[in-house]
C-alpha cells in the first residue's frame, strides 16, 4: 500500500472537475481522473501527466451500478485505499425548466446523476475510505441549491434561472451531504457539500464569471480539511452558504 495521498474525482476531464484534479496532484497526490468518455478520459490524464500530475484514468459512469463497482475495484488494485473522493460529475439537465410545463423525465435524468450518483459512488468507495487515516469526501453542489437564497432577493447570479430539475437536486444532494455526515458521525470521515461559484464552464454555456480554477478553490480546502475540520457543512469561498 502506498503512502502517498490517493484521490478520486468525478467528472475529472473537463472544468471544475480537471481543476480540482491538477490542484490536488499539485499537492503531490495519486489523482484518479474519473470520467466516462474514453477519449475525454485519456486525454485528461496525459495533459495531467504532461504538467508534473501523478494521474491515472478510471472508467467511471455514476448512473450504472457495474461501472462504479468496477472503478472502486480498480482503485482497490492500484491502491488498497482511497484517501479523498470528490464527487463533482453532474449535469443541468438543459432548459427550459419551469416547474409548470418540465418534462418529468428531465428531473428523473437529472436527479440520477447529481444524486444517486453522488450515493452510489460514495456507497461503493466508503470500504475503501475507511481504509484511510484521514478520509475526505467532497460533494460538488451550488448555491443554486440553497432554499434561503432561492427565497429571498439575491439576483440571477446567485439563484441561477427557474430550475426545477438542477436547483432541487443540488437542495437535495446538500440534504443527503447531511445525512451522510450524522451517520458517519465519530469517525475520522468528514463529508461537506462546495459551491464553486458561477463558473465559467460548457454546463452554463460559458456564461459563468469565474475560472475553473476559481471553481476548484473551495473543493481542494475541503479536501485537504485537517482532522479537526468541519462535517456537514456547505461552503464557498465567503465562508459558509445558508441552507
Amino acid at each position: 500500500m502506498t503512502d502517498t495521498t490517493i484521490a478520486l474525482v468525478t467528472g475529472a476531464n473537463k472544468g471544475i472537475g480537471y481543476e480540482i484534479a491538477a490542484g490536488l496532484g499539485a499537492l503531490g497526490w495519486s489523482v484518479g481522473v474519473g470520467a466516462r468518455d474514453d477519449q475525454r478520459r485519456e486525454a485528461a490524464v496525459e495533459k495531467l501527466r504532461a504538467a508534473g500530475v501523478d494521474a491515472f484514468g478510471v472508467p467511471l459512469d455514476v448512473t450504472d451500478d457495474a461501472s462504479v463497482t468496477a472503478a472502486a475495484e480498480l482503485i482497490e488494485q492500484r491502491a488498497g485505499r482511497l484517501d479523498v473522493l470528490v464527487n463533482n460529475a453532474g449535469i443541468t439537465g438543459g432548459r427550459p425548466q419551469e416547474p409548470s410545463s418540465v418534462d418529468l423525465e428531465i428531473i428523473r435524468t437529472v436527479v440520477e446523476t447529481n444524486v444517486i450518483g453522488v450515493v452510489r459512488v460514495t456507497n461503493a468507495m466508503l470500504p475503501l475510505l475507511r481504509r484511510s487515516a484521514a478520509p475526505r469526501i467532497v460533494n460538488m453542489s451550488s448555491s443554486v441549491g440553497s432554499l434561503t437564497r432561492q427565497s429571498g432577493p439575491a439576483d440571477d447570479l446567485v439563484t441561477g434561472p427557474v430550475a426545477v430539475a438542477y436547483s432541487p437536486s443540488k437542495t437535495f444532494l446538500n440534504g443527503v451531504t447531511v445525512q451522510y455526515a450524522r451517520e458517519l458521525r465519530g469517525t475520522n470521515i468528514l463529508i461537506n457539500a462546495a459551491c464553486p461559484g458561477f463558473v465559467a464552464t460548457d454546463l452554463n454555456g460559458f456564461r459563468g464569471v469565474r475560472t475553473p480554477e476559481q471553481g476548484a478553490a473551495t473543493a481542494i480546502r475541503l479536501a485537504t480539511l485537517p482532522d479537526d475540520g468541519p462535517t456537514g457543512g456547505f461552503f464557498e469561498d465567503a465562508g459558509v452558504v445558508p441552507w
